[in-house]
C-alpha cells in the first residue's frame, strides 16, 4: 500500500520548506495492518538506510516486527518522491510518498532536519526545528 505524507502550514515569508537529504528521519507512530496494533514509541524511516527483508525478498528502509502478533512488516521511502512544501495558503500538500507493506503510518513528528528558504532574500534556513510544529527566525538578509 503506498501512503502520502501531506502537511499544511502557514508560510509568512518563506517560499518553501524541505526535508533536507537524504539521511532525513521521518518519524512516525505505525499501525499494524494484521493485528491493529498501533506503536507506543516513534520509529523513524530513513532513505540512507535499508534492511534485508526475511526471505531474501529485497530490503526496505524499516523493517521491524509487531510486538503483537510478531509479523514482520516494512516502510520504503519511494525514491524522489520526497518534494518541497510550498506556497503560502495553508493547504495540505504532499511532501513524500512511502511504500508500505503490513504497516501504516498513523502519526507523524516533524522533528528537526528541514530546511527553508525565506521569501524576498533568497536566504536558506538550515536544520530548522518544527518538534514544536512551530518555528520562526531573523531573516538578515532582508
Amino acid at each position: 500500500m503506498f501512503v502520502v505524507l501531506k502537511l499544511s502550514a502557514n508560510l509568512v515569508n518563506i517560499t518553501s520548506f524541505t526535508a533536507d537529504g537524504k539521511d532525513f528521519r521521518w518519524y512516525f507512530k505505525m499501525k499494524c495492518s494484521s493485528c491493529g496494533e498501533v506503536s507506543d514509541t516513534w520509529v523513524y524511516v530513513c532513505q540512507e538506510e535499508s534492511a534485508d527483508l526475511k526471505g531474501g525478498r529485497g530490503t526496505a528502509n524499516l523493517v521491524a516486527k509487531c510486538k503483537f502478533c510478531s509479523r514482520e512488516n516494512s516502510i520504503s521511502i519511494i525514491a524522489d518522491s520526497v518534494v518541497p512544501y510550498e506556497g503560502e495558503v495553508a493547504d495540505f500538500k504532499a511532501v513524500a510518498k512511502f511504500d508500505c507493506r503490513g504497516m501504516e503510518p498513523v502519526d507523524f513528528s516533524p522533528r528537526t532536519g528541514w530546511t527553508a528558504t525565506g521569501a524576498d532574500s533568497g536566504e536558506v534556513f538550515a536544520e530548522v526545528d518544527l518538534g514544536d510544529e512551530e518555528w520562526c527566525d531573523y531573516d538578515e538578509k532582508e
